[in-house]
């Protein structure tokens, strides 16, 4: 703290801290009313690409990506121009921290998926959820080569692809650059960069390669819907208590409205709450498909992000229901608005209903997977919190089945209901 306000940060009521569990994080050290600064870190003390002497950029390739030439620099830069930060970095987390919480570096049985970069054949059991692992174990998808578009799916063979990428560019100037610490300075950059975009200049094309690292504000801890506004203005990034904090509270930000699995695989935790949590039926429903069903869905909205939510599905996956029994007529009168009267309650959730069940049962199977894998993990020094990591996620999977399976019944008990009451009437 004394060194960040030596270099400009103004820090007011508010103070990093051990947090039980959980590592660091920012608790309030007084009351602080809502409205109040609680923290500014000026811009010339961020490390972004602007603050990287242009002589060292331009030695790497194009198509280099700027998270790439950043954990470069932290690697192999001037000593003396990184020595302002080096107080800060010697609190960033260790090499054995992102060991234990990156599915990236977990040992290959733990991390298998459909990236080009796993180094053993890629058999089961598959033990990381379908949206990171782009894999399953209960069923057989006959769609195995279609590559999804999302950026929410696939994503360890997407983050394993970035990483490599930018290794492979940066050998090329430092051929003997050492792979752990460069690998560490991209994790850390990975894990603990803000939205960054030079004033007057478009976002990059990537949006990974829009990072800056602030230095003390890195404390903050994530939640999906945290009571701090963070600002940017091109000179400083602010941060802003958006209600009253008692003394001694911790208070988050919010990384962004992100899934379980994408905080998953991108930052090494998730939340026990995420109101923006989401599994992808994907993979189900487009296996579920004939060849026609898939064109005229194509035509209407579009294929895949076909979501499951803590609140249940989205309307795509309804309309994805819908073009199994309705007319092809019908179904492009209901899906823009100008007829509902070839909707089937009974035949739309029935048809949800299977495509839930079968997530239901990959999760019931990878669970089991993972308790027998807990008994042998107990003689594995390092790999037990893994094994338990992932069957708590699992849990949440179940459980969000399992509560879209009861809404889907309550609708159809209340649509007979409503049906019988009419019939009376």
């Amino acid at each position: 703290m004394r060194w960040a306000k030596s270099q400009g940060v103004k820090i007011n009521g508010v103070t990093p801290a051990h947090i039980p569990g959980r590592g660091s994080g920012m608790i309030a050290t007084r009351n602080i009313e809502e409205g109040e600064v609680m923290i500014t870190v000026p811009l010339d003390l961020m490390i972004t690409i602007d603050s990287i002497p242009a002589s060292f950029i331009k030695q790497f390739p194009t198509g280099t990506s700027i998270h790439g030439i950043l954990a470069a620099f932290l690697t192999e830069g001037d000593h003396q121009l990184l020595k302002r930060w080096d107080l800060w970095r010697k609190v960033w987390p260790s090499r054995k921290d992102f060991e234990d919480s990156m599915p990236i570096l977990w040992p290959e049985n733990l991390r298998r998926s459909n990236s080009e970069f796993q180094q053993i054949p890629c058999e089961g059991p598959f033990l990381l959820p379908p949206s990171a692992s782009g894999i399953w174990n209960s069923f057989e998808s006959n769609l195995k080569d279609r590559k999804f578009e999302s950026k929410s799916q696939n994503l360890l063979a997407q983050q394993e692809k970035r990483l490599q990428d930018a290794w492979r560019n940066v050998l090329t100037v430092f051929p003997n650059m050492d792979w752990d610490k460069f690998s560490l300075h991209w994790l850390v950059l990975n894990t603990r960069s803000f939205y960054y975009v030079k004033p007057g200049q478009e976002p990059p094309e990537d949006w990974n390669d829009a990072i800056g690292l602030v230095p003390f504000a890195d404390y903050f801890n994530h939640s999906d819907d945290a009571d701090c506004e963070v600002v940017f203005d091109g000179a400083k990034y602010t941060f802003t208590a958006s209600r009253r904090y008692e003394k001694g509270e911790e208070i988050f930000m919010s990384y962004g409205a992100h899934s379980n699995d994408f905080l998953f695989v991108e930052y090494g935790f998730f939340l026990d709450q995420n109101e923006s949590d989401v599994i992808f039926l994907d993979d189900i429903i487009s296996n579920n498909l004939s060849e026609a069903e898939r064109e005229e869905l194509a035509s209407q909205q579009g294929l895949e992000d076909y979501q499951l939510t803590p609140s249940g599905v989205c309307p795509r996956t309804i309309n994805a229901a819908c073009v199994k029994y309705m007319a092809c007529k019908d179904f492009q009168n209901y899906v823009q608005g100008r007829a509902t009267k070839a909707f089937d309650t009974r035949k739309t959730w029935n048809i949800i209903r299977e495509w839930i069940e079968i997530y239901l049962q990959e999760s019931n199977t990878t669970i089991e997977g993972l308790e027998s894998l807990g008994a042998q993990s107990e003689e594995q020094d390092g790999h037990k919190n893994k094994v338990a990591s992932l069957r708590r996620r699992w849990e949440q999977i179940r459980v969000m089945c399992q509560n879209a399976l009861d809404k889907i019944n309550a609708t159809q008990l209340e649509a007979r209901a409503n049906i019988k009451q009419a019939s009376y009437t």
